[in-house]
Order: structure tokens, then sequence, then C-alpha cells
């Protein structure tokens, strides 16, 4: 049994291995993104084919959509496709009490109230039972996040939508070629939208963003909206003219020829990161006490982030509270050289945006409904459980040569296992 590295022992993964980058940019991308710049067209409101058209139909030919909209960023894609679907204020959208920050913002950019679910244990993403129990007469869209790229369970939440006649807007910012009963999430519900973060899987250099839908009267909307209200044609000169209320939520042509390009690499990435991902979490799998992420039967995971949830009794600690075995292996995890952290630290629900309920002053958009909120620490006990006793890894095993990386993280996860004794004694000095 080897000496754990935090108290002396040799680290399982050598520290000039631990850099990784993402996303990979190669002479193909810095070609790409001069072409751009050289080119007439830097922006999506100009007359004819431009790099950012260009992403639009390459996205959703390549992911099976019917319309793609680039914009900004994934916070405005979601915003926007809200407004489209003419969510505003009074209105309540269900989202889930565990996502980034952002899926909860978006229903409050709109001046409607975000309305908090629970989440499923295994998968991390929103619970239908829950959601159900939530629907008021207000409540009109439900916003599943497909949550580190696994998919929700779209079956159940599109059948209580139609019961409820609700609006879903998939916010699919960490899940690009995820499947759901073989079809592309996005498009299930009324519309998707993406982020092209620099994180994400597929990125751009900075931000971005992409909303799709099956549907062309709302795409028409959504780029009426990213464009101050405004109709852009082809062949016919801008009016500036503002049809309805909009934003100035475009895309820029360096952003979309980036990720056109890292477009060309993606399926060969995939490949590589479901053989590597798999890989390693079938050897996690053995070890007692850890649950490794999953994704419901029929779905294909886009494994944008790895959660590991660890169980105290099954570990052989009974007694011992989540979040001190989750804090002793945390210490010596990243001791080993694995990069593990707890990434959400609290629901969506207690953060003080929505606690204080400032928004736009005077309690807005809570007081047109006279809602009553949610308080800090009740509710949602999944989502706290989930807090409580796991841990994740991120970005590094996107690099589609992460595979001896990751047999390296798994010889770690292995070492510290062969070591629970020491890791009781850290657990329990914490409890």
């Amino acid at each position: 049994m080897s000496k754990l590295a935090a108290f002396g022992g040799t680290a399982a993964v050598p520290r000039d291995r631990r850099h990784v980058q993402w996303p990979l940019i190669d002479d193909e991308d810095r070609k790409a993104v001069l072409e751009a710049l050289d080119g007439p067209r830097l922006v999506s409101d100009t007359d004819g084919v431009n790099a950012v058209s260009q992403l639009e139909e390459y996205w959703a030919r390549r992911f099976g959509h019917e319309n793609c909209v680039a914009v900004s960023n994934g916070t405005a894609a979601l915003a926007l496709a809200l407004a489209a679907l003419g969510i505003g204020p009074g209105d309540e959208v269900i989202v889930p009490a565990f996502s980034f920050i952002a899926t909860g913002l978006a229903p409050v950019h709109q001046m409607a109230v975000p309305v908090f679910a629970d989440i499923d244990p295994v998968t991390f993403n929103i619970d239908p039972d829950d959601v159900e129990r939530r629907i008021t007469p207000r409540t009109k869209a439900i916003i599943p996040v497909h949550l580190h790229g696994a998919p929700a369970d779209m079956d159940r939440l599109t059948a209580i939508a139609r019961k409820y006649d609700l609006a879903i807007v998939e916010d699919a910012a960490q899940a690009p070629g995820a499947t759901h009963r073989g079809r592309p999430v996005g498009a299930i519900g009324d519309a998707g939208a993406f982020s092209l973060q620099v994180s994400k899987n597929i990125p751009t250099c900075g931000e971005g963003g992409l909303l799709v839908t099956q549907d062309a009267g709302l795409a028409a909307k959504m780029r009426r909206g990213r464009q101050f209200g405004e109709d852009i044609e082809a062949g016919r000169d801008r009016d500036y003219i503002s049809y309805g209320l909009g934003w100035n939520y475009k895309m820029n042509a360096l952003q979309a020829a980036f990720t056109l390009s890292q477009l060309d690499r993606f399926d060969a990435y995939e490949r590589a990161r479901q053989e590597n991902v798999t890989g390693f979490l079938a050897r996690l799998a053995e070890l007692p006490g850890l649950t490794v992420p999953t994704a419901l039967p029929d779905t294909t995971h886009a494994w944008h982030i790895l959660r590991f949830r660890f169980d105290p009794a099954a570990f052989g600690l009974d007694g011992v509270r989540p979040e001190a075995l989750r804090s002793a292996l945390r210490r010596l995890l990243r001791a080993e050289g694995v990069p593990v952290s707890q990434y959400q630290l609290m629901p969506l629900p207690d953060q003080k945006v929505f606690t204080d309920r400032v928004g736009f002053g005077s309690g807005y958009p809570w007081s047109v409904t006279g809602a009553s909120g949610t308080n800090a620490g009740e509710g949602y006990p999944v989502t706290r459980e989930v807090i409580a006793d796991s841990l994740t890894i991120q970005k590094r095993h996107l690099h589609p040569g992460a595979g001896e990386l990751l047999g390296l993280y798994a010889d770690a996860f292995e070492k510290v296992w062969a070591n629970r004794d020491m890791v009781a004694t850290l657990a329990k000095a914490a409890s």
C-alpha cells in the first residue's frame, strides 16, 4: 500500500502531467479566425453569407435541428428563447434547484419568476414529479437542464408540458452532441439553448451561444429579438425599424469562425472522450462508497463535467457526515494530483439574488405575482444531499488525449481507497 502524498508519499499524478490545455487551438483555428477578420462581414446583421450564418447552417445540419440562431452567449440564448415564447411579467418558469446561476436568472431577465424544483439523485437533472407539484395557474414554461452533459427525462417532462400547456426551453449549455431516445437535445422542447463559452465541449474563443428550434416562426422571432427587434432580410436594405422589443445579442464572425473550425474535429474528439471517460468510470465504479455519473437508458451523455457521490455508510463510516467524508477525500485526492472540486456550493434558491429578491427594484418580478418565494435552508432535499456528498472533475477529461491522464486519476482514487483507515481518521475528525 503506497503512502499517501498528503503525508509525504509520491503523488499518483506527477506534477508535469497535471496541466491539460482546453480548448485545443491549432493552426486551422487560427487560420479560420484570420480569414474571418480579413473578410467583409464581421457581424451577423450584414447582407450575404458570413461566418455566423455558416455556423448556424452547419450546426443545424450536424445536430439535426431545423433552425439555428447564433447569439452572444448561452445566458442570452435562454432569455431570448423565453422572450420569443412570450414569457414575461407575472409568469412563472420552473427551473432546477441545481444548475448554473444563468438558468435561474433567465426568467428574471424577462420579469418572470423562477420557481425551483428538486433534482433526480442519479442524473442530477430536474425531477419531473417535483415539477408537476410546483405548477400553478401562472406557470408558463419549464427549463430542464441537461446538467453536466446528461439528458434530462424529456419523455416525462414533455408529457407534463402537454398536460398543462407549458413551453419547454432546454438548457443544453453543457450537452452538445448528447441525445435522448435517438433525438438530439435541444430539438425535443420548443427551443434549446447552447453555450459556446471557452470551457464547453464545443468552444469559441471567449463567449458565444446558439438557439435551436424546429419552429420557423419561433426562429424568426429569435432573430428579430437578437437585433433590436429589427427584421434583417437578405437582399433588402436595413430599415432600422424595431418591430418589437429587442436586444443586441449578436454573435461576431470571429467567434463563429473559431467554432466552425472546432466543429470539424468534434466527432473525433467525441469518440475519444467517450472511450476515455467510460473506461475511467468503469475503474472507479468498483470502489465501495463511490457512485460514478451515469445517464438514463437510451441516452448519450456528453460528459461535460464528471460528478462523483460518496456514501459514508457504504465506505464503512456509519455516523460520519457526508460533508466530512467529502472534505477528507478532496484533501487526499488533490494531494495525489486529481483536481477535484465542489463546483456548486449551494442550491440556486439559496443564492442571494433570489433570497434577497433585489431584481429590478421593489422586489420585481416577484411582487408582480405576490409570490412568497422560497426560503434559504428549506426544501430541495436531493439537491442539498448532492451538494453535501459530491465532488467534480472538470475540463481535463475533455482533451481527446486524456486517456492516460484519466488512468493516473484512477490510480489516485484506488490509492486513496487502499488507505481507507487514514480517510476514516480524517473524516471522523471533521465530523
